[in-house]
């Protein structure tokens, strides 16, 4: 199957960029560039892409706004594009349910690392989670679905927040150690990308618990790790 990628940049020379830096990495795929985010989001209507990358700050709507509104009816993998040390830009795109940024000027070899590791995650967890289904209480994470059900209503999540969420659950009771997650989660480059972690806990913690502000089934070990409690 191909797989399709929409780039939606008003730069062409990094719309060209990325584009060469996207058929390296995914051999045989089809590309399409939007100038602006209104080309962007008519492109995703007509042909949903398989993977999309946004500049935040292209022509209205900005990527911020094209991220929100893709994520309102798709769970596509994204890639945010953004400037070199903005780090509102980077949590913000965090925050609206982006898989990924990259800092405008990037590194070609990054930009194939992170492309790849964006499509083998969307594909599914690397190893097989022990069993078919977990259930904790009013959690039950069903492998064979990919579907995540809290109180009986099902949880809608990510490509990036299931695989974490998944290695948490085999590590039930377990500790799992900053650095660990983020390697087996991300890859080896960001372990040391601590805010990745937190934000996407933090997106966990809104979907899982009746109240995000008091965690139910993801508990924080300061300075340390996060695990999954097997609530009763």
């Amino acid at each position: 199957m191909t797989v399709s990628v929409l780039i939606a940049d008003d730069a062409p020379d990094v719309a060209q960029a990325v584009a060469f830096g996207v058929r390296m990495a995914l051999r045989g795929c089809e590309v399409v560039i939007a100038g602006d985010g209104a080309e962007a989001l008519r492109r995703f209507q007509e042909a949903p892409a398989d993977l999309v990358i946004l500049d935040v700050s292209m022509p209205p709507p900005d990527g911020f706004e094209v991220c929100r509104r893709i994520r309102e009816s798709s769970l596509v993998p994204i890639l945010m594009l953004t400037v070199h040390n903005a780090t509102m830009d980077k949590v913000r795109a965090l925050e609206l349910e982006a898989d990924h940024y990259l800092t405008k000027p990037f590194d070609h070899l990054e930009l194939l690392a992170r492309l790849r590791a964006l499509m083998r995650r969307a594909a599914g967890p690397s190893m097989p989670a022990p069993g078919r289904t977990f259930s904790a209480g009013d959690f039950l994470l069903d492998f064979d679905s990919r579907e995540v059900r809290v109180r009986g209503a099902v949880v809608r999540l990510t490509s990036t927040e299931y695989r974490l969420l998944v290695e948490l659950v085999r590590h039930a009771g377990t500790v799992v150690p900053h650095q660990v997650l983020l390697e087996r989660i991300w890859g080896p480059e960001y372990s040391g990308e601590l805010h990745y972690l937190k934000v996407f806990v933090g997106r966990l913690h809104q979907k899982l618990d009746r109240e995000p502000g008091h965690p139910r089934y993801i508990q924080s070990e300061w300075g340390i790790g996060y695990s999954f409690v097997a609530h009763a």
